[in-house]
């Protein structure tokens, strides 16, 4: 299965152990660039969708009339950032494979226009940036690489609502044996640092 092959999987259950498998691929939780302020809407269901919502049957009856009240949160804006690691040796084991490495690019980049819904309806892979080593054992540790992509607001004094509100720098200066991948870059304003 690609998901155990890429991300692992624990396959123990209660009556047989079958052990775990190391997925070469791991990912972090995302965090937003700036703090991010959630915000609520209020929603109206009239559609009554059983017999229970019309206690006494009538259609005249007050939920029936005014329908029911709910709350929807969502984030106007948020510019998060996630960052990925590939263990080559954990790749050899559980056989991932280049055409694997293609598939998982390609689902970053599309992974929310196949899933919409009213509070991600707009959401989007704005950049994908892919450092490759010549070592499988790598030619440099990521958090040095990592470091060479920084995302800044372009003005402060106002409230970010949209990508380009960012800039992105690029340390174009590359340890040897590594290359930076533009995937996706969806910025507009680029500088590189060389």
């Amino acid at each position: 299965y690609f998901d155990t092959r890429m991300f692992g999987a624990v396959m123990s259950t209660k009556k047989f152990n079958a052990g775990q498998v190391r997925g070469a691929v791991q990912l972090t939780f995302a965090r937003s660039v700036d703090p991010i302020f959630p915000a609520e809407s209020s929603i109206t269901r009239v559609a009554l969708t059983n017999a229970d919502d019309i206690k006494s049957g009538k259609a005249t009856d007050e939920e029936a009339r005014t329908g029911q009240m709910g709350r929807k949160a969502y984030v106007p804006y948020g510019l998060y950032i996630a960052y990925g690691f590939y263990t080559p040796s954990f790749a050899v084991q559980t056989g991932v494979r280049e055409e694997d490495l293609k598939g998982l690019w390609e689902s970053l980049i599309n992974m929310w226009d196949l899933d919409h819904s009213a509070s991600r309806g707009r959401m989007a892979c704005r950049g994908l940036y892919v450092f490759s080593h010549e070592s499988y054992l790598g030619n440099a540790p990521s958090n040095q690489l990592f470091e060479k992509i920084e995302i800044h607001r372009i003005d402060h004094s106002k409230v970010a609502r949209s990508y380009k509100d960012y800039t992105v720098v690029f340390d174009e200066k590359m340890p040897e044996g590594v290359t930076l991948y533009k995937i996706v870059n969806s910025f507009k304003d680029v500088k590189i640092v060389n």
